[in-house]
C-alpha cells in the first residue's frame, strides 16, 4: 500500500572513507599500508622455508662434491634473508595513525621506498637463486630434478605467500625460472627444450597468478577499510561512554547521520506510545528540492542538509516529540496532541518555516518542506504512517511547502487502494481490468502509425482506478510481475489482431515501470510473448519514463537486448526526468515523447516552442523520433506541424479506446499509414 508497510532496517548513510578525491587518496594509502604489512608477514613466513631448503641444496651439493659453490651459494643466500628479515623489522607509521595531511603524505612515501626496498631485496634473493644452476651442472648432472623441484617449489609457495603485491613475489621467481629454462635450452634436445617452454609456461601462470591475487587482496582490503571507516563514523556519533550491548542497540534504533530515530526505532517508539495512550497527532515531513542539493553540491552538501534539518525539528518540536529519518530525506513526527498547545496545522506551518530559512552552504538554493498530517485515534502505528504518507502525496501534489490534514477524501482513496489490491487479481482473471488503445499519429498528424496501450479498470465500488493507482496496488500485492505479463499478453494479442488485418507496419506500444524493468526479466519476457505469436519485434514498443534510466548500470543490459531483438523502445514523459545524451546513445532508444505539459497550448508558449526545438533537434542529432504528447487542440496540431513535429498523440487526434472499439475506428479511417 504504502512505503510504510514493515521492512527490513535500511542500510546506513554513506560516511565513510569513500566519496571526495581526498577520501579516494587515503584509501589508497590505507590499501597499500595493508600490502606492506602483509608483504612483510609473507616475507618473514617464507624465510624459514628459504632457509631450509637452501641447507637442502647445500648438502645436495656437498654430496656431489660441489663442497665449495654449495658453500658459497648458501651464504649469499643467507646473507639476502638475513637483510630481508632486517627490512622487515624497519618501522613505517600507518596514514591511519598520522594527524596531518603533511604527515601522511610522509607516511605514504615511506610506504613507497619500503615497497621499492622489498622489490630489491626480493630480486636480489632470487637472482641466487638463479645461480642453482651451478650446483648441477646447468641441470644436467643426476641431481637435477632434486635442483628442479626445489627451485619450482620455492617459487609456487613464494606466489602462495606473496598474495598482497605482485611486484615482490614476480621479481623473485622470474629470474630463477628463467635460468632453468635457459639452461635446459642450451643443453639442447627435444626433451629439454620441451621442458623449457614448460617452465616458461609456468613462469606465466605465476605471474598472472601475483596479479590476480593482488587485485583479490586490494578489492579485500579497499572493503575492510571502507566497513572501518564506516564503523568508526557511527561509533563517533553515539556515547563511547556506553557500553558495547548499549551501542548496539542504540544503532538499531537510530540514523547515524542525524542522530535521530531510524525506521524501526521510530516504529517501536511510537508502539509504545500508542499503546501507553492512544491519539497520538503524527506528522510526516518531506524535504522539497532535496535532489537538487545533491545534484549541485554534492552527497555531501546533501547529508549536512539532512543533519541540519534534524536539529531545526529537534528545536521546534516539544521535547516529549518522538522523531525518526524514516529514509532518504524523509521523517516522521509523533506528539502527544494533548501536550502540544497548538493547532496541528500551527505546528506544521511552523515547521515549514524553519525548513524554509537557508541553509549554510546551499543559500542560492531555495528548500522547503511538505507536511502530511494526520490526527485520529484508532489506527494503529502502520495506519498512522499510512493516513499521514496520504496527505503528504496531497500537500506534495499542491505545490512546494504545503500541509494537509488527512480528511475523508483520503480515508476513501486508501480504502480504494487496499479494495484494488485484494480485487486486481480477480480484475486481470475476469475481466474487468483491460488495456485500452489510443491512436499515435505521424506525418505531421495525418496518418496512423500504430496505438498506445493504457490500463483501464473500472472496479465495481469505486469507479475508474487511476494507473498509478493499479501499479501501487500490484506491488503492494506483489502481483507486479504479474500485472506486466497482462499488459504484454494483451499488447501483443492486439499486434496479433492488426497483423491478421494486413497492418503489420503498425506498432502497438505498452508502458513498463522503473521497477519492473529493474526486477524482472524483461527481455525474457518480451521475447516470450512475441515467440508464442509468431509476432515480428518491431510491431512492440515499450515506453519508459526517464526514471528508469537513471540507473543506467541497472537497466542497460537489459534493454539492449530488448532493443537489439527489434522491439523499439520509448522514452516517455521526456523533459521532465532525469536522461542525458549518454543514456539515450547507450539504451539505442528509437523514440522521445515529450511531455504533455509542454505540448498542451504549446502556440502561446514562445518558451515550449523555443524548448521543442531543441527536442527535435536532438532527435535529429541522435536518429531519434520526437512525439508530442497531449495534442488537445487544431492550435496545437498546426503549431506542431510549423515546428516541424513529424508524430503526435493526443485526445484530438483519437481518445483511448476498448480493443473492439479501437478495431472499429480502425477499419473506418482512412489515416493508416
Amino acid at each position: 500500500m504504502s512505503r510504510f508497510s514493515p521492512q527490513p532496517l535500511p542500510g546506513t548513510p554513506t560516511g565513510g572513507i569513500e566519496g571526495s578525491g581526498a577520501d579516494s587518496t587515503l584509501l589508497e594509502r590505507l590499501i597499500r599500508a595493508d600490502q606492506l604489512a602483509a608483504v612483510r608477514r609473507s616475507v618473514l613466513i617464507s624465510i624459514p622455508v628459504n632457509a631450509i631448503l637452501g641447507i637442502c641444496n647445500l648438502l645436495m651439493a656437498l654430496r656431489y662434491g660441489q663442497a665449495e659453490l654449495g658453500v658459497a651459494w648458501f651464504t649469499l643466500s643467507s646473507l639476502v634473508n638475513l637483510v630481508r628479515i632486517w627490512w622487515c623489522r624497519l618501522s613505517f607509521v600507518h596514514p591511519r595513525e598520522a594527524v596531518t595531511e603533511m604527515a601522511r603524505e610522509a607516511a605514504s612515501a615511506r610506504i613507497d621506498r619500503h615497497f621499492g626496498i622489498a622489490w630489491m631485496l626480493a630480486l636480489a634473493s632470487g637472482l641466487v637463486w638463479a645461480a642453482v644452476p651451478l650446483l648441477c651442472a646447468g641441470y644436467t648432472s643426476p641431481q637435477t630434478s632434486f635442483f628442479l623441484i626445489v627451485v619450482c617449489g620455492i617459487c609456487a609457495g613464494a606466489v602462495v605467500h606473496g598474495t598482497a603485491y605482485a611486484p615482490v613475489p614476480a621479481a623473485f621467481i622470474t629470474p630463477p625460472l628463467l635460468s632453468v629454462a635457459g639452461c635446459l635450452i642450451y643443453a639442447g634436445g627435444w626433451d629439454n627444450n620441451f621442458l623449457a617452454f614448460t617452465v616458461l609456461l609456468y613462469l606465466a601462470a605465476l605471474l598472472r597468478s601475483t596479479l590476480q591475487s593482488q587485485g583479490v587482496f586490494r578489492e579485500a582490503s579497499r572493503l575492510q577499510n571502507e566497513a572501518t571507516g564506516m564503523a568508526r563514523s557511527m561509533r563517533d556519533a553515539h556515547d563511547r561512554a556506553t557500553g558495547v550491548a548499549e551501542e548496539m542497540s542504540h544503532r538499531a534504533t537510530h540514523d547515524a547521520l542525524t542522530g535521530l530515530l531510524n525506521r524501526e526505532g521510530f516504529m517501536r517508539e511510537a508502539a509504545q506510545r500508542l499503546a501507553a495512550a492512544p491519539g497520538a497527532l503524527c506528522l510526516l515531513l518531506d524535504i522539497d528540492g532535496f535532489k537538487a542539493v545533491n545534484d549541485m553540491y554534492g552527497h555531501r552538501a546533501g547529508d549536512n542538509l539532512l543533519g541540519e534539518v534534524a536539529d531545526r525539528l529537534r528545536n521546534e518540536l516539544p521535547d516529549h516529540a518522538a522523531i525518526g529519518r524514516m529514509g532518504g530525506d524523509e521523517f516522521a513526527i509523533l506528539v502527544d496532541a494533548r501536550r502540544l498547545g497548538e493547532t496541528p496545522e500551527h505546528l506544521a506551518d511552523r515547521l515549514i518555516a524553519a525548513i524554509g530559512r537557508p541553509f549554510p552552504g546551499c543559500e542560492n538554493l531555495r528548500v522547503s518542506a511538505s507536511v502530511g498530517i494526520h490526527h485520529r485515534q484508532e489506527e494503529d502505528v502502520t495506519g498512522l504512517l499510512l493516513a499521514a504518507d496520504a496527505a503528504l502525496d496531497a500537500a506534495k501534489a499542491s505545490g512546494r511547502g504545503r500541509r494537509y490534514l488527512f480528511d475523508e477524501a483520503l480515508r476513501q482513496r486508501l480504502q480504494r487502494l487496499r479494495d484494488a489490491e485484494h480485487g486486481l487479481l480477480r480484475a486481470m482473471n475476469e475481466g474487468p481490468l483491460q488495456l485500452w488503445f489510443q491512436p499515435q499519429m505521424d506525418r505531421g498528424g495525418r496518418h496512423l502509425a500504430g496505438f498506445e496501450a493504457l490500463i483501464r479498470w473500472p472496479h465495481p465500488q469505486h469507479g475508474w482506478i487511476s494507473p498509478p493507482e493499479i501499479i501501487t496496488a500490484a506491488a503492494t500485492a506483489g502481483l507486479s510481475e504479474t500485472l506486466l505479463r497482462f499488459v504484454l499478453r494483451e499488447a501483443c494479442d492486439m499486434a496479433a489482431v492488426l497483423r491478421d488485418m494486413g497492418l503489420g507496419h503498425l506498432c502497438v506500444a505498452m508502458n513498463v515501470s522503473p521497477h519492473d524493468v529493474t526486477q524482472f526479466p524483461l527481455d525474457d519476457l518480451v521475447a516470450r510473448a512475441l515467440r508464442q505469436r509468431d509476432l515480428p519485434p518491431s510491431m512492440l514498443e515499450l515506453e519508459i519514463t526517464e526514471e528508469a534510466v537513471m540507473d543506467l548500470k541497472a537497466v542497460q543490459e537489459k534493454l539492449s537486448r530488448v532493443a537489439g531483438s527489434g522491439v523499439r523502445l520509448a522514452i516517455d514523459d521526456f523533459g521532465v526526468g532525469y536522461s542525458s545524451l549518454a543514456a539515450l546513445r547507450q539504451i539505442r532508444a528509437h523514440r522521445l515523447k515529450v511531455d504533455r505539459s509542454f505540448i498542451s497550448g504549446i502556440g502561446d508558449s514562445p518558451d515550449n516552442q523555443a524548448l521543442l526545438r531543441t527536442i527535435l533537434s536532438l532527435g535529429d542529432s541522435l536518429g531519434v523520433q520526437v512525439v508530442a504528447e497531449g495534442v488537445e487542440t487544431e492550435e496545437d496540431v498546426q503549431m506542431l506541424r510549423e515546428l516541424g513535429c513529424p508524430a503526435m498523440q493526443g485526445y484530438y487526434l483519437g481518445c483511448p479506446m476498448s480493443r473492439q472499439e479501437a478495431l472499429n475506428w480502425l477499419r473506418h479511417t482512412e489515416d493508416v499509414s
